[in-house]
């Protein structure tokens, strides 16, 4: 029996026109506000560079109600980088069906594979996620 890598968690930003940030956290890190915070830099970061010619003043952000989420500190780096979080209900499948089809259709694709390293789940995830059509965004 040949032992396959651990789990691997992703932060995946996406618009309407496709995967913009993906992000894995390292190990033995845990998603705090620090982290976020850090994300959400480079996130704009991004936005300038590919998406410069839509960016407008204010960018409507959302997120689960995760604690690192809703800690203050990201809370005021979301409005110092103009960022407009914007409330998520428990329950809102009508709200961002991509998030749905988005991981179940990567959790779909790599379920029953083995890996033997971090890096070949990684390059498995990016080769799905980079064929994914605009549409399902």
């Amino acid at each position: 029996m040949q032992k396959s890598a651990g789990k691997i968690l992703a932060s995946i930003f996406w618009d309407q026109d496709g995967i913009l940030l993906v992000d894995y956290l390292p190990k033995g890190q845990t998603i705090n506000a620090e982290y976020c915070s850090s994300l959400l830099v480079q996130l704009k970061d991004i936005l300038k560079e590919k998406r410069r010619w839509k960016l407008p003043k204010e960018v409507l952000f959302l997120h689960y109600n995760a604690v690192a989420h809703r800690a203050l500190t990201t809370q005021n780096k979301l409005g110092y980088l103009g960022f407009q979080c914007l409330d998520h209900p428990p329950y809102s499948p009508d709200l961002a069906l991509s998030d749905c089809h988005l991981f179940s259709g990567l959790k779909k694709q790599l379920k029953g594979r083995h890996f033997s390293s971090d890096a070949k789940v990684i390059a498995a995830a990016e080769t799905w996620l980079d064929g994914q059509i605009s549409e399902l965004f």
